[in-house]
């Protein structure tokens, strides 16, 4: 089975997302999305002492049309919607939305997270709805960490969330086809990932380092995107990573995004904004 080669190599630089500093490998100048993946951002940060929770992470907001799944290494994250959802995942587990035809969300550190550590690392992925899904009803689904299935040998972790994996199918339904897998190798520790070979794919590294087959050696917090002219990547750990594997059936739609909102033309934006506006994405009232 061959492996892939690399496309490109990014690297996560810090941006400023209104006052919260997070990494975004992409997209850049060069990479403006990996169809389906449109946007990666990194957080990690310690909370300070006496916190006040309500009042801070990302205050509520609007999406439309795609799904904003954020992935917890450490802390947790309190989700709350304007559909009613109300919901905490901690270190391991995910949160997954698809924000359909509108949805107002914030993603908060929960109360107990002082008690935990008070470190809050994340990572959220925007991944793009077909247009035939995308005024859908939103959906939003918890995986807690001990609900993930999970492939497990020596020295590997691998974190099954969507798609099928080694025979195991993850537990979140996408709206087209996406493999989802957190990772997690001790130093030495080797792995091939079988990936279908019409899908994109990248490796996001929240730490350590990894040599690539074929490649080369890729320290944390850069992002390995590969070309599509294989059906296996090959990886060794060279000290203890964590980290993200995305693979996804190219959609090849046009992609139209403002802010929160990601459409297939400007019309469909401008209505977004006016029905946002018009309080038909619901409203949110934290407790």
């Amino acid at each position: 089975m061959k492996n892939r080669s690399v496309a490109r190599l990014l690297f996560a630089d810090t941006i400023d997302m209104g006052g919260m500093p997070v990494r975004q490998p992409f997209p850049t100048q060069q990479v403006e999305q990996i169809d389906p993946f449109l946007l990666l951002h990194h957080h990690k940060t310690k909370m300070p002492e006496g916190v006040i929770p309500h009042k801070t992470g990302v205050d509520p907001h609007p999406h439309r049309g795609f799904s904003p799944v954020t992935f917890v290494f450490q802390g947790g994250v309190h989700h709350r919607d304007s559909r009613g959802n109300n919901s905490i995942v901690y270190a391991g587990g995910t949160q997954w939305m698809n924000a359909g035809r509108g949805i107002v969300h914030s993603e908060r550190p929960p109360k107990d997270i002082m008690e935990r550590g008070g470190v809050q690392e994340i990572v959220q992925l925007w991944i793009n709805t077909p247009a035939a899904h995308k005024m859908d009803q939103p959906e939003y689904m918890p995986l807690l960490a001990e609900d993930t299935p999970e492939v497990a040998e020596e020295g590997v972790k691998v974190q099954v969330i969507a798609g099928e994996f080694e025979g195991i199918k993850g537990p979140v339904k996408t709206l087209s086809p996406v493999l989802a897998l957190r990772l997690q190798l001790q130093e030495g520790a080797s792995y091939t990932f079988h990936i279908p070979s019409d899908y994109n794919a990248f490796l996001y590294l929240v730490d350590g380092a990894l040599q690539v087959a074929g490649y080369g050696l890729v320290d944390g917090l850069h992002q390995v995107v590969f070309n599509q002219d294989g059906e296996s990547i090959t990886v060794t750990a060279k000290a203890d990573m964590k980290g993200l594997l995305m693979a996804g059936k190219p959609l090849q739609e046009p992609v139209v995004a403002s802010g929160p909102y990601v459409m297939n033309n400007q019309t469909e934006i401008m209505q977004a904004m006016r029905d946002y506006q018009m309080g038909k994405f619901g409203i949110l009232i934290e407790d």
